[in-house]
């Protein structure tokens, strides 16, 4: 659907270059709910505006369809970006307008007839759950709503794609959640291929299927959500993990843990139905090992459920090597933190 080929964009002033992007080279599919997280400055907001060209990359290709988006004229852009739908993190409502007005003011630049637009106006103010909003202002409205309202307008000519730029950043957490399950719903029903630009694990936890993460202008590491989420390969992509689901012990704790006669700090994870097995209860009879449990959570990753546990496990080693083996053999993946001294 989506495919970006070596993309890089400089950015050059009398004080000298700057890379903002630096050969970016990703496959979206369609259908996708695609997150892209990096932390402020790392170039996720250059490199969705590079998508639909708001930012003219240096080089590289951005091919959507099979059409390679860097080749075409001014006028075959109009067009194709009429396929491109986009959400901005603080709205950018016309302060002048209606509801209604915002919405239709996409289809008004693109030359639809007046009832067309009466039409797709009133197909989308239900979607987004603003019917009773037509004729509000934008002073009148939440900030969920505003972002509704934004929603909506990228809609109107029904795109494709939708583009997402920090969408929910200026929003309080339920109302991001509502926000969330809203575009969820918008890709199931019209198989919309959207890409979540965002600073926050969470959001990429709740709703997207592939995450790429983004460092200095670079591409450390993509994949799909439960792989990266169970196997991160990178620091950047450890550290955004932690965020939501929180697993170092204190250092005062580990110090005291190491000091046991032995023992061993291990961190397991689960995904799917095996975070419901009593796993830890046939782990201590089958390998007569004693577990001390330090740390534990569930939570899930869009619907499939995900869970982290930090144990000390207690046996000689023969015990401990058949603890892993045993933990191996059911698909979990386990870390080790700590051996005794």
């Amino acid at each position: 659907m989506i495919r970006i080929e070596h993309l890089t964009k400089k950015y050059t002033s009398h004080q000298g270059s700057v890379i903002a992007l630096e050969s970016i080279s990703l496959d979206i599919p369609r259908g996708a709910i695609y997150g892209i997280i990096g932390l402020s400055g790392a170039g996720k907001s250059t490199l969705v505006r590079c998508i639909n060209r708001l930012e003219e990359p240096t080089s590289g290709k951005i091919i959507i369809d099979d059409q390679d988006l860097t080749k075409m004229s001014a006028r075959e852009l109009r067009q194709a970006r009429q396929k491109i739908g986009m959400i901005f993190q603080h709205f950018h409502l016309l302060q002048s307008r209606t509801v209604a007005e915002n919405i239709a003011f996409p289809l008004e630049i693109a030359g639809f007839k007046k009832t067309e637009i009466e039409k797709r106006v009133k197909e989308l103010l239900p979607l987004v759950g603003l019917i009773d909003k037509a004729d509000a202002y934008p002073s009148q409205l939440s900030g969920g709503q505003k972002q509704r309202v934004g929603i909506a307008r990228a809609l109107a000519t029904n795109p494709k794609v939708l583009l997402c730029d920090e969408a929910t950043s200026a929003l309080d957490p339920q109302t991001t959640l509502s926000i969330l399950n809203l575009l969820r719903d918008i890709n199931q029903q019209f198989g919309l291929t959207i890409i979540m630009i965002t600073h926050e694990m969470k959001v990429v936890k709740e709703i997207c299927s592939d995450v790429a993460v983004i460092d200095s202008s670079k591409i450390v590491e993509h994949g799909p959500v439960e792989s990266v989420f169970i196997q991160p390969q990178s620091s950047i992509a450890k550290e955004f993990i932690s965020t939501v689901f929180p697993n170092e012990l204190p250092s005062d704790l580990l110090r005291e843990l190491a000091a046991h006669p032995d023992s061993q700090i291990v961190r397991i994870q689960f995904l799917g139905s095996r975070a419901s097995d009593p796993i830890i209860a046939d782990l201590m009879k089958e390998c007569e090992v004693r577990a001390n449990i330090l740390y534990g959570s569930i939570d899930h990753l869009r619907s499939t459920l995900f869970g982290t546990l930090t144990l000390e496990l207690q046996g000689n080693p023969e015990q401990l090597i058949l603890a892993h083996s045993y933990l191996d053999k059911r698909g979990l993946k386990v870390e080790v933190i700590q051996n005794a001294i």
